[in-house]
């Protein structure tokens, strides 16, 4: 667990995140986040949570569809 304090970055507040958060993120500078209500609070994540459901939903159609995907690739 890491505890973040809030900071004054121009007229907004931010947090700095530890160099061991960001290590295990994976994420760098410039990099985007995702923060997403959940019951218990809120999550933070570098993952997209809309495009992985749109990629889920893809890979289906693709499982499906081979057939068809083949032929198109020809």
């Amino acid at each position: 667990m890491f505890t973040l304090k809030l900071t004054q970055i121009g007229n907004s507040l931010g947090v700095v995140l530890p160099k061991e958060a960001l290590a295990q993120l994976k994420i760098e500078k410039g990099d985007e986040l995702y923060l997403t209500t959940t019951p218990d609070g809120f999550r933070l994540t570098a993952y997209d949570p809309v495009f992985e459901d749109q990629m889920t939903k893809a890979r289906a159609i693709m499982k499906r569809r081979r057939g068809v995907l083949r032929e198109l690739a020809k």
